[in-house]
């Protein structure tokens, strides 16, 4: 008989090796490295890396926009300064950490004094952190790096972006309105751009009765970065006098 940590062995089924010996030996097959259990591992590691990275974070805001947009591009102009406001705010500034807009907010908030935050993500075409990074990390999984975004950030502000930056609009707006996270402020910035999409939900989705009429609250669209803060401290002003309130009268006891 041999016993292998919690596992048993007799007779026959008693390997020649021992764990160790398997362990340290010369390379194998190197399959394994592809199998789902092993995935399981490196989605866990990514995880506690990015708890471990943000867990000590300030009041934060997510900034979402095009990777495509170059500097001298007025929306890349509007990143510059969304990002130099959060700072001044008193927020630091979370992005995807790529060029574009993002590299825009990351600029304006490290210029501005603020903390900038950059959260990559490992795409086919190589697309590495800006330079406009105090604390940065790259993911493999989009799932991981979308429930950074969403445990650490206090509102989403999104700029003019693609199918990406509809992917982050859409996945936040339905965990606020399913209550799978804390309320809090989805800001789009540019009625320009926005204004069609803004048309488009309330005459598709709520005429024909696919949302309700409070779900059209759940995303505002401005123009001015000052009338976005605002709107950012006023969310989070309403949650804290709900909180203070609802200690000095807690319900009932269950």
């Amino acid at each position: 008989m041999r016993r292998a940590g919690p596992l048993t062995y007799r007779g026959s089924s008693i390997p020649n090796t021992t764990t160790d010996q398997r362990l340290l030996d010369q390379r194998g097959p190197t399959d394994w490295v592809h199998t789902d259990p092993w995935r399981v591992l490196r989605i866990q590691s990514e995880f506690v890396e990015g708890f471990g990275l943000l867990s000590e974070l300030p009041s934060a805001v997510s900034v979402f926009g095009s990777a495509r947009i170059r500097p001298g591009n007025r929306y890349y102009d509007l990143g510059v300064e969304m990002g130099a406001k959060l700072a001044q705010a008193g927020y630091a500034t979370i992005t995807g950490g790529g060029p574009g807009i993002m590299e825009a907010a990351n600029k304006g908030a490290q210029k501005a004094g603020g903390l900038s935050v950059g959260l990559g993500i490992e795409l086919p075409f190589e697309q590495t952190l800006n330079d406009y990074i105090d604390m940065g990390m790259t993911f493999r999984y989009f799932f991981v790096r979308k429930t950074m975004f969403v445990k650490y950030s206090q509102a989403f502000v999104v700029l003019p972006g693609g199918f990406g930056t509809l992917d982050e609009l859409f996945e936040s707006s339905t965990l606020v309105q399913t209550n799978k996270v804390t309320r809090f402020p989805i800001v789009l910035v540019g009625t320009e751009f926005w204004g069609g999409l803004r048309d488009w939900i309330r005459d598709s989705l709520l005429e024909n009765g696919l949302i309700k009429p409070h779900d059209m609250e759940l995303v505002q669209v401005v123009d001015d970065t000052d009338e976005v803060v605002d709107i950012i401290r006023k969310s989070h002003l309403d949650i804290a006098r709900q909180h203070q309130e609802s200690e000095q009268h807690p319900g009932p006891e269950q």
